[in-house]
């Protein structure tokens, strides 16, 4: 078998597809701290990455996710994006912090999260989740989609790692 190296992507062209991919996915698996020292992971739809770097979550401040953001001393937050159709992946460890913007929240807010906010922005305890990455990471396929399958089935058929199939980023923040 033949190791092969992923081409590396990195600085602001990382960072740009890193937003890319982010808002293009939407949802995440958010990964914190219980308090038992168990890592707990759940679904988020991203609401954006801004030009700062941060992405933008809706939730109500007495979560779970939200206590346990907090109770955290660096307030860690891990984030996984996955699209397993196009083979491509996200991941970002960062610092989790609430925010209280009422304009920030205007912005945002859909209507398709009435689903979860019965009220809107008037819905007792909504506030935004604010993840600022300290570290990302994304992998997808360097040729598209439909080459990285064919890499794959060679590679099957073969017996050999798929050459110069993946692209991958990595950046700090």
């Amino acid at each position: 078998m033949t190791e092969t190296t992923p081409e590396e992507v990195t600085g602001t062209e990382a960072i740009a597809r890193v937003k890319e991919l982010v808002e293009d996915i939407d949802f995440t698996m958010m990964t914190t701290q219980d308090a038992a020292g168990n890592l707990v992971s759940r679904p988020m739809s991203t609401r954006q990455m801004d030009d700062d770097g941060d992405i933008w979550f809706f939730t109500l401040e007495d979560t779970k996710k939200v206590a346990e953001a907090q109770a955290d001393p660096d307030h860690d937050v891990g984030l996984s994006y996955l699209d397993a159709k196009g083979y491509r992946f996200v991941s970002i460890a960062g610092r989790g912090s609430v925010v209280r913007d009422e304009a920030k929240m205007k912005e945002l807010y859909t209507t398709d999260l009435d689903i979860w906010f019965e009220d809107g922005l008037d819905t007792p305890g909504v506030v935004l989740l604010k993840v600022t990455p300290k570290v990302c990471e994304f992998w997808e396929p360097r040729h598209g989609k439909i080459v990285a399958a064919a890499g794959m089935l060679k590679a099957l058929i073969t017996k050999d790692t798929p050459d110069d199939m993946m692209r991958h980023g990595r950046v700090s923040c």
